[in-house]
């Protein structure tokens, strides 16, 4: 299953001629969830490529303009391309009042049904058959939340041998068992743990929106694969960050190395910062991997090499 971040937007309050305001894609297989909708980002996101009718969940993490202004224009653009699959939304409670009044005043006339649920503790967000989004509480000057994408545990390797050995002939019982379905065999069950390995665990991305470091999104973001996370400022500017309710890359990285990691991209960049590379380097000293998201960067987040 392939599993895509696509960066729509990396700046921070306002955009800069390299960098549109917040808003992230990830792309899971045949679906895409996306985190925060800054203003404008339908542009970026109509030249991915990725798609105005398909399966589609948005996560906002707070009522911030920059995380939430362009969540209208980007509902019209997905109607005045044709879009006829219900749209999915979950964020603040008011958020709703946001999205209803404006499409009123606005005269925004959808082609597809909208779906909002309202984000007002931390847990369990979504619980699909393959994954999990779960909400923690950020520390930020507004109520936020940050998110976490958690794929179920996949079954394990599987040994046509041994479905064999046990009298599962090749055809749909393999494929049950495959999945992880124990199955009858002329009365007699046969389990998929007899016929395949360890269960492999599934990949885990964390998003930080807008936040403090602190130690409970540590836990939180706790041996992610991929951690997205607030880097606005440099460690030079570190009360700045705190009067704002931010994170300096350097602080970023602390949290991801403590967390276990294994791999940090630096995000919502002040417009301060033409060049980056300051950020990065900052961060470099306390973590391994660290790369500085651009607008249109692609990662792909494959499974651990031992667990294909």
């Amino acid at each position: 299953m392939q599993l895509r971040i696509i960066f729509l937007g990396t700046s921070s309050a306002v955009p800069t001629a390299k960098r549109g305001l917040t808003s992230i894609a990830v792309q899971r297989g045949g679906e895409l969830l996306i985190f925060d909708v800054g203003e404008g980002m339908q542009r970026n996101f109509l030249k991915s490529g990725l798609g105005t009718n398909r399966r589609m969940k948005v996560f906002i993490t707070h009522m911030h303009s920059d995380h939430v202004l362009g969540l209208l224009g980007f509902m019209q653009t997905l109607a005045l391309n044709g879009r006829d699959m219900p749209l999915y939304i979950y964020g603040p409670d008011i958020l709703k009042e946001y999205i209803d009044v404006n499409t009123r005043l606005l005269n925004v006339n959808l082609t597809y049904d909208v779906y909002f649920t309202a984000v007002r503790e931390e847990g369990v967000v979504v619980k699909e058959k393959e994954y999990t989004v779960k909400a923690c509480k950020a520390e930020h000057s507004i109520n936020s939340y940050a998110y976490c994408i958690e794929e179920h545990d996949r079954p394990g390797v599987f040994y046509p041998e041994k479905a064999m050995a046990l009298g599962v002939s090749k055809g749909r019982l393999w494929h049950r068992l495959q999945h992880g379905e124990d199955v009858l065999v002329d009365g007699r069950l046969v389990r998929s743990s007899d016929v395949t390995g360890p269960r492999r665990r599934g990949r885990r991305i964390g998003i930080s929106g807008d936040t403090r470091a602190n130690k409970r999104l540590e836990e939180f973001f706790k041996g992610c694969d991929l951690l997205v996370f607030d880097s606005t400022f440099s460690e030079d500017e570190k009360d700045r960050a705190l009067e704002t309710m931010h994170s300096t890359a350097r602080e970023a990285a602390e949290l991801a190395s403590r967390a276990g990691v294994k791999m940090l991209v630096l995000t919502h960049f002040s417009a301060r910062y033409d060049d980056v590379s300051k950020l990065v380097k900052e961060a470099s000293i306390l973590h391994s991997n660290v790369v500085a998201a651009e607008d249109m960067m692609v990662i792909d987040v494959p499974y651990p090499s031992s667990d294909q």
